[in-house]
């Protein structure tokens, strides 16, 4: 009898012990364990449009697969400040962009077929989801981190020069 007592009371606080452990247990998402480190894909070098003058000398990643372009820089927590993602399309049109699942703020350059930056998206929000459009077409995306094409003083009509690994 003793020993009945003392199995249903040790369940007990067993069955206890397990129930507030598991409730204060923290929720994580899937969202929160993804973590994506840059890779050197090549080197792109930013110029001013008149004078050719070399701006800046970036290690980029690259984009050109379907994949790799609707994911761009989702889930990264950060971003070198000589590093970007150059994103290579087939042709040249109109282009939209958004930052679903990108956690850090983007200036968004697009570029011509001929290498020339035709518009920009300065300093695009984390995580928002409305449209970010090139205005007129473009080829080529290069995201760099926020703020960097001002202080860089990038314009309309400046060029790119890149090279793939």
């Amino acid at each position: 009898m003793r020993f009945n007592r003392f199995i249903r009371f040790s369940f007990l606080i067993f069955s206890l012990v397990i129930f507030f452990n598991c409730k204060n247990e923290k929720k994580t998402t899937s969202s929160d364990k993804v973590e994506v480190n840059f890779k050197k894909e090549g080197v792109l070098q930013l110029k001013k449009g008149k004078s050719d003058s070399i701006v800046k000398t970036l290690d980029i990643e690259i984009a050109e697969d379907a994949y790799e372009t609707q994911t761009g820089l989702m889930y990264r927590t950060k971003l070198g400040i000589n590093q970007g993602m150059l994103f290579i399309f087939p042709d040249e049109q109109l282009r939209n962009f958004y930052m679903k699942n990108t956690k850090i703020p983007l200036d968004i350059i697009y570029i011509d077929e001929s290498y020339k930056i035709v518009s920009f998206q300065r300093n695009a929000k984390p995580l928002d989801e409305t449209s970010l459009p090139s205005e007129v077409p473009a080829k080529y995306v290069l995201e760099i981190n926020a703020g960097l094409s001002d202080e860089w003083q990038l314009e309309v009509g400046d060029k790119i020069d890149f090279r793939k690994n």
